[in-house]
Protein backbone atom coordinates (compact mmCIF):
# COMPACT_ATOMS: atom_id res chain seq x y z
CA UNK A 1 0.00 0.00 0.00
CA UNK A 2 2.85 2.37 0.84
CA UNK A 3 4.43 1.87 -2.58
CA UNK A 4 1.15 2.68 -4.34
CA UNK A 5 0.70 5.87 -2.32
CA UNK A 6 4.29 6.93 -3.05
CA UNK A 7 3.69 6.23 -6.74
CA UNK A 8 0.52 8.34 -6.65
CA UNK A 9 2.39 11.21 -4.96
CA UNK A 10 5.18 10.99 -7.56
CA UNK A 11 2.56 10.96 -10.34
CA UNK A 12 0.97 14.06 -8.87
CA UNK A 13 4.41 15.70 -8.62
CA UNK A 14 5.10 14.95 -12.30
CA UNK A 15 1.70 16.32 -13.33
CA UNK A 16 2.00 19.53 -11.26
CA UNK A 17 5.56 20.08 -12.48
CA UNK A 18 4.37 19.79 -16.08
CA UNK A 19 1.58 22.26 -15.36
CA UNK A 20 3.98 24.84 -13.92
CA UNK A 21 7.22 24.53 -15.92
CA UNK A 22 6.91 25.52 -19.59
CA UNK A 23 9.79 23.26 -20.71
CA UNK A 24 8.45 20.11 -19.01
CA UNK A 25 5.59 18.45 -20.90
CA UNK A 26 3.31 15.54 -19.96
CA UNK A 27 0.30 14.65 -22.11
CA UNK A 28 -2.20 13.80 -19.33
CA UNK A 29 -2.47 12.52 -15.77
CA UNK A 30 -2.38 8.97 -17.15
CA UNK A 31 0.90 9.85 -18.84
CA UNK A 32 2.14 11.25 -15.52
CA UNK A 33 1.39 7.88 -13.90
CA UNK A 34 3.39 6.09 -16.61
CA UNK A 35 6.26 8.58 -16.35
CA UNK A 36 6.30 8.20 -12.55
CA UNK A 37 6.48 4.41 -12.90
CA UNK A 38 9.38 4.54 -15.37
CA UNK A 39 11.20 7.20 -13.34
CA UNK A 40 10.69 5.21 -10.13
CA UNK A 41 12.06 2.02 -11.66
CA UNK A 42 15.06 3.86 -13.10
CA UNK A 43 15.69 5.54 -9.76
CA UNK A 44 15.52 2.17 -8.00
CA UNK A 45 17.81 0.43 -10.51
CA UNK A 46 20.27 3.20 -11.40
CA UNK A 47 19.96 5.93 -8.77
CA UNK A 48 22.10 4.26 -6.11
CA UNK A 49 24.69 3.18 -8.71
CA UNK A 50 24.99 6.69 -10.14
CA UNK A 51 25.28 8.12 -6.62
CA UNK A 52 28.10 5.68 -5.84
CA UNK A 53 29.90 6.52 -9.10
CA UNK A 54 29.56 10.27 -8.46
CA UNK A 55 30.88 9.80 -4.91
CA UNK A 56 33.94 7.85 -6.07
CA UNK A 57 34.58 10.14 -9.05
CA UNK A 58 34.51 13.26 -6.87
CA UNK A 59 36.54 11.65 -4.06
CA UNK A 60 33.66 11.83 -1.60
CA UNK A 61 32.56 15.40 -2.28
CA UNK A 62 29.33 14.10 -3.84
CA UNK A 63 28.51 12.33 -0.58
CA UNK A 64 29.11 15.52 1.40
CA UNK A 65 26.86 17.46 -0.99
CA UNK A 66 24.27 14.69 -1.21
CA UNK A 67 21.29 16.98 -1.92
CA UNK A 68 22.97 18.56 -4.96
CA UNK A 69 24.22 15.19 -6.17
CA UNK A 70 20.75 13.66 -5.83
CA UNK A 71 19.25 16.62 -7.66
CA UNK A 72 21.62 16.19 -10.62
CA UNK A 73 21.10 12.41 -10.70
CA UNK A 74 17.31 12.88 -10.71
CA UNK A 75 17.65 15.35 -13.61
CA UNK A 76 19.74 12.80 -15.53
CA UNK A 77 17.14 10.11 -14.79
CA UNK A 78 14.39 12.43 -16.02
CA UNK A 79 16.27 12.91 -19.30
CA UNK A 80 16.62 9.11 -19.61
CA UNK A 81 12.89 8.75 -18.87
CA UNK A 82 12.22 11.33 -21.61
CA UNK A 83 14.22 9.23 -24.07
CA UNK A 84 12.44 5.99 -23.08
CA UNK A 85 8.84 7.20 -23.43
CA UNK A 86 6.81 9.54 -25.57
CA UNK A 87 4.63 10.49 -22.57
CA UNK A 88 7.24 12.99 -21.37
CA UNK A 89 9.08 15.71 -23.27
CA UNK A 90 11.73 17.89 -21.66
CA UNK A 91 13.07 20.82 -23.69
CA UNK A 92 16.60 20.67 -22.25
CA UNK A 93 18.73 19.72 -19.27
CA UNK A 94 17.98 23.05 -17.59
CA UNK A 95 14.27 22.13 -17.56
CA UNK A 96 15.19 18.65 -16.29
CA UNK A 97 17.02 20.28 -13.37
CA UNK A 98 14.02 22.49 -12.63
CA UNK A 99 11.67 19.53 -12.93
CA UNK A 100 13.80 17.38 -10.63
CA UNK A 101 13.87 20.13 -8.02
CA UNK A 102 10.14 20.80 -8.21
CA UNK A 103 9.28 17.08 -8.16
CA UNK A 104 11.51 16.60 -5.11
CA UNK A 105 9.83 19.44 -3.23
CA UNK A 106 6.30 18.33 -4.15
CA UNK A 107 7.11 14.69 -3.38
CA UNK A 108 8.65 15.54 -0.01
CA UNK A 109 5.68 17.70 1.00
CA UNK A 110 3.26 15.04 -0.23
CA UNK A 111 4.99 12.27 1.71
CA UNK A 112 5.11 14.49 4.81
CA UNK A 113 1.38 15.26 4.54
CA UNK A 114 0.56 11.61 4.01
CA UNK A 115 2.53 10.53 7.07
CA UNK A 116 0.91 13.24 9.20
CA UNK A 117 -2.57 12.09 8.12
CA UNK A 118 -1.90 8.38 8.54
Amino acid sequence: MSILLSWLILSLAVWVTAAILPGFHVKSFTSAIIVAAIFGVLNFLLGWLMFAIFTVATLGIAWLLAFITRWIINAILLVITDKLTDHLRIDGFRWALGGALMMSVIGTVGEWLLRSIL
